[in-house]
């Protein structure tokens, strides 16, 4: 393997540590044992007739949604999420006019099982994967209270038990929608260690409630729910409101769509304006004394994806920044999906957009090939010892011999019922949730790491990677570029490129 040479850095980078801290994607994910049992509960204690056709009208459902947020005018959206201040009366400032649940869908009983049944399990997986990656790029970060504002059957709230199943005390659930709190209340039946849950319609009934030292929430999290909001002014008013009740860090989810990204976007650029335009305020103010604390108030950073909190420079590019999270179909998925008789592939993508922010200034940490020199292949050769080449053969067929062939056996997807199959392996008493394997190494948050957009592209000994990164060592600007890299130029980087796929980071 290519060596890694230090040069002025006194940090110890190898190849190893260096893919373990760029790896951010997920495999194949599995959806916890619980969470499959308390689905297929859920649904055998809630028949209803033609559920498959209720599949479908739910899809075309969240199609017709798409449609009313695609008629919005693209110049009123620039003005109004650049410079709020310019495009609204300031009486009138922050008045919602329209919210969640009010654009003509409302999720009666029959769609909210249709969206157990089939949509769950797809939002878990996104939810899960982004807010694991909130804990490894902020490992100091175990919230206490959380904030789920559009918070539908729970998928976030069942991702947050897995991600810190121990920290998380007092959770505030926001959801208009009766049969999905009730469903979500269904589904948690039986689940022990339960933080204190309250469930709101509102933000507004939330404000009511409780008292104003304590609506500030570690984390705040909405997902799958700002592009059921047509009027894009009510969008921005909302996540002005939700960061307003975030203490540390406010986690932004949307599908991976066109739209879906563009709400991420718009959302991305109005919080960073707004936390800017604070922080030049303040800045102006000759209190000194002040100065320390408005350090600590002030001011937003994007944790992810994002390695930057410039512009978005896929904004006029055609491009749009999304991710993918592929996860094993649960037997429910696979009997109300499946159409004309035909059986489903076992698994799914789930292509989501994200971001998330964390209050105060972004840490000026080293960037992590500071210091480093990478060896050509040339060079790797030109220091080999002969010996090293030898081979003993006798050693060779002794191993040889050794080594028991087991022939692999494909389980049908047709007949896998990974609940069943996997109900053994849990007792009642048994803790799940919680128990981590080693700790991998840690990308900072320092702006050196870029962010792979889109799937590397493998031809020959060259790779070719679409890369999100930072231009300026504070992390204020940023490019999208094409890298190629070559296995002669760089053999160190190049096995990094190979082993990185769509999501992870990259190391400049």
């Amino acid at each position: 393997m290519a060596s890694l040479l230090q040069e002025s850095s006194q940090k110890v980078l190898t190849p190893e540590i260096l893919r373990s801290a760029a790896k951010q994607s997920q495999g194949c994910l599995v959806v916890p044992v619980r969470l499959r049992r308390a689905i297929k509960k859920y649904l055998r204690d809630h028949e209803v007739s033609h559920l498959k056709r209720k599949v479908l009208r739910l899809s075309q459902s969240f199609s017709g949604i798409k449609d009313v947020n695609l008629q919005l005018a693209a110049a009123t959206s620039k003005e109004l999420v650049e410079d709020p201040l310019k495009s609204v009366e300031q009486s009138k400032r922050w008045k919602i006019k329209s919210v969640y649940g009010d654009i003509g869908f409302q999720y009666t009983d029959d769609e909210t099982i249709a969206y157990v049944a089939s949509r769950m399990p797809a939002v878990f997986s996104a939810c899960y994967r982004v807010l694991n990656e909130v804990r490894r790029r902020l490992p100091d970060f175990s919230p206490t209270s959380v904030l789920d504002f559009g918070a539908g059957t729970g998928s976030g709230f069942w991702a947050l038990r897995e991600v810190w199943p121990h920290s998380i005390q007092k959770v505030n659930i926001v959801e208009p929608s009766q049969s999905m709190q009730r469903a979500g209340q269904s589904l948690i039946q039986g689940l022990k260690n339960l933080p204190l849950i309250h469930g709101y319609d509102s933000i507004q009934s939330l404000n009511k409630d409780i008292s104003k030292s304590e609506r500030e929430h570690d984390l705040v999290i909405a997902s799958y729910v700002l592009g059921e909001i047509p009027s894009l002014q009510d969008r921005v008013t909302i996540v002005r409101q939700l960061w307003n009740l975030t203490k540390d860090v406010l986690v932004l989810v949307e599908p991976g769509t066109p739209q879906g990204s563009n709400i991420i976007s718009q959302m991305r650029s109005h919080i960073l304006w707004m936390e800017k335009r604070k922080w030049k305020k303040n800045e102006n103010k000759k209190n000194i004394a002040s100065k320390d604390l408005v350090t600590q108030t002030c001011g937003a950073y994007v944790v992810a994806p994002c390695p930057h909190d410039g512009k978005c420079p896929l904004e006029k590019s055609g491009k749009y920044c999304h991710f993918v999270q592929r996860l094993e179909r649960t037997t429910t998925q696979r009997i109300y999906k499946r159409s004309k008789g035909e059986s489903l592939r076992g698994f799914e993508d789930e292509k989501f957009s994200f971001v998330a922010f964390r209050r105060g200034q972004r840490p000026r940490d080293p960037w992590p090939l500071d210091g480093m020199r990478f060896e050509t292949l040339k060079e790797q050769h030109a220091k080999r010892n002969p010996e090293d080449l030898e081979i003993d053969y006798e050693d060779l067929l002794k191993m040889e011999n050794q080594v028991q062939v087991v022939p692999y056996q494909e389980v049908d997807p047709v007949s896998y019922d990974s609940d069943v199959m996997e109900t053994e392996v849990l007792d009642d008493g048994e803790e799940e949730e919680g128990e981590e394997q080693g700790e991998p190494a840690l990308a900072d948050l320092g702006g050196g790491w870029g962010r792979i957009v889109f799937s590397p592209r493998r031809r020959g000994n060259h790779i070719t990677m679409n890369i999100c990164r930072s231009t300026k060592r504070d992390a204020s600007e940023g490019s999208f570029d094409q890298v190629v890299v070559t296995q002669s130029q760089n053999p160190t980087l190049h096995h990094q490129a190979r082993k990185s796929i769509w999501g992870d980071l990259w190391p400049f």
